[in-house]
């Protein structure tokens, strides 16, 4: 078979460059992170960190929910920052933060387009109502459309 020299770049060929990686403050998604982030750091990858804020509710007490996802969004971003400075000199990892309103799946979908993922990283789920909907990981898997590990 004969090569063409100027083929087109093929994503996630020699590596990933950015990995995605959906948080929320949950176990599992913490684990995700990290998990994210070792892989980011011996493939010299870009970490993104991705909230998505969860869409308001009609009705809903909208100062307060609003309110309440920002908190959450700078926790998270404390948390991580706090988790940075425990390695800074014993680990060199480039990351951002992104955060969004929107529902998980269209977030991280809209985020790993936006960044040109090369891999998408989330935790399982620990909810039951993705019985009914199904899961964030099971649907991004089933786009197809970034390699996506699904972390327990």
């Amino acid at each position: 078979m004969e090569q063409n020299a100027a083929a087109p770049f093929e994503r996630g060929t020699d590596g990933p460059k950015v990995i995605v990686v959906g948080i929320d403050g949950s176990d599992s998604s913490w684990r995700a992170a990290a998990y994210a982030a070792g892989l980011a750091r011996r493939q010299s990858s870009k970490l993104a960190l991705v909230y998505v804020q969860p869409v308001l509710p009609a009705g809903a007490a909208m100062g307060a929910v609003a309110d309440a996802t920002d908190q959450v969004a700078e926790e998270l971003m404390t948390e991580i920052r706090r988790a940075t400075e425990r390695l800074a000199g014993v680990y060199h990892l480039r990351w951002e933060f992104h955060t969004l309103r929107g529902d998980p799946y269209n977030g991280m979908v809209q985020m790993a387009d936006e960044l040109t993922a090369d891999a998408v990283v989330v935790g399982a789920s620990e909810s039951a109502g993705h019985r009914i909907m199904g899961s964030v990981a099971v649907r991004l898997v089933k786009a197809g459309r970034w390699p996506v590990t699904v972390v327990p």
